[in-house]
């Protein structure tokens, strides 16, 4: 099962073992961080991994609203609040869900459940996600898969027959795809079983679609292409 990497960042001790523990009832989630300090949850962020942020509104150091306002959209969060005024506010950013203190596991179970579902899911087979999109989970088989490109706060997840529109990050994707697919652009990861033809700066696909070749990804790729033809 594909874990949800999640950060706790609460400025109240027992707020924080709280949900530690309701966390670990969680199968699909997996804890990476835990932090009292807001600054220093902005610090871990920047060079780790993360996927959903259990975040308090209300610190001292810096509100969580003003956290989200730094951190940017890359990341999902569940608000916890004692004050369900805050609520409206949170939801302007890339809010799931808030839950409203004293939690219960019962609540915090819904609200993860429901942050599920804007994370793409693979089966053990890793034949296939799935990914949220015009209400209703849509399969994605990976042999299918051409192209996925991100346009703003969206990524287009581009089949053979299909395009979705989903909510989502393309780091986030990036993090949960098998290593047939590749991250070539700022914008765009491919299916690495779906190139034609490579010149200096674009890839065609199978498709006819040319995708750029980013200055910053071109060494990371064309060494997975080695590697691909050398094995």
């Amino acid at each position: 099962m594909q874990k949800i990497k999640c950060i706790i960042v609460d400025d109240e001790p027992l707020a924080v073992q709280l949900l530690e523990n309701y966390v670990q009832k969680i199968p699909f989630l997996e804890l990476v961080f835990t932090s009292d300090n807001p600054i220093t949850v902005l610090e871990y962020i920047q060079n780790n991994e993360a996927d959903l942020i259990f975040l308090d509104i209300q610190m001292s150091q810096l509100s969580g609203i003003n956290f989200m306002k730094i951190a940017g959209e890359q990341l999902k969060y569940i608000l916890t609040t004692a004050y369900s005024e805050y609520a409206l506010e949170g939801y302007e950013h890339n809010v799931v869900d808030y839950l409203l203190k004293p939690i219960s596991f019962v609540r915090f179970e819904k609200s993860t459940l429901k942050a599920q579902e804007f994370f793409p899911i693979r089966d053990s087979a890793h034949s296939h996600f799935f990914v949220k999109s015009s209400g209703q989970q849509n399969r994605i088989n990976f042999d299918d898969l051409l192209f996925i490109e991100s346009i703003k706060d969206y990524v287009s997840i581009n089949t053979e027959n299909q395009e979705h529109i989903v909510l989502e990050t393309l780091k986030s994707l990036e993090n949960q795809l098998p290593d047939r697919f590749a991250r070539v652009h700022k914008s765009f990861i491919i299916n690495l079983n779906k190139i034609q033809t490579i010149d200096g700066k674009n890839i065609q696909l199978i498709s006819e679609k040319t995708i750029p070749i980013g200055e910053t990804y071109k060494s990371d790729f064309l060494l997975k292409i080695k590697n691909r033809s050398i094995s």
